[in-house]
């Protein structure tokens, strides 16, 4: 149904090391870079995610919004929450099954520098 999503950013140097490291472990990689911001899709795609720059004026959704990436398995939850945790990100939720959601929700979630929240899920 998304074409892509847009987060404005404090830092962008900041935010792109933080997502270069959560996002690899699910096989996601930066497709684009330049001085206004930079993107995260698939290798070989178009960006699905796009980061910008708004220093000082960046600012998260409020209460009910997170981005949820799919994972292709449990080890990339784990290896997503991992690098978040080494990256300074928050942690909202260690990996593991939620049931509640489903007999195979497996997920985690975190925010990043930024206070967006973000989920890593594989079912």
């Amino acid at each position: 149904m998304l074409g892509h999503l847009s987060f404005g950013v404090n830092d962008l140097a900041k935010s792109t090391e933080f997502y270069d490291r959560i996002l690899a472990p699910l096989g996601y990689v930066r497709v684009w870079t330049s001085a206004k911001g930079v993107g995260y899709g698939t290798p070989g795609g178009g960006d699905k995610l796009a980061l910008f720059p708004h220093p000082g004026r960046a600012s998260p959704p409020g209460a009910g919004f997170h981005l949820a990436f799919t994972a292709p398995n449990q080890a990339a939850v784990d290896g997503f929450h991992a690098a978040a945790m080494a990256q300074g990100g928050k942690d909202l939720g260690a990996p593991g099954l939620r049931p509640h959601y489903g007999p195979a929700y497996y997920a985690a979630f975190v925010c990043d520098p930024d206070g967006y929240k973000l989920e890593a899920v594989h079912q």
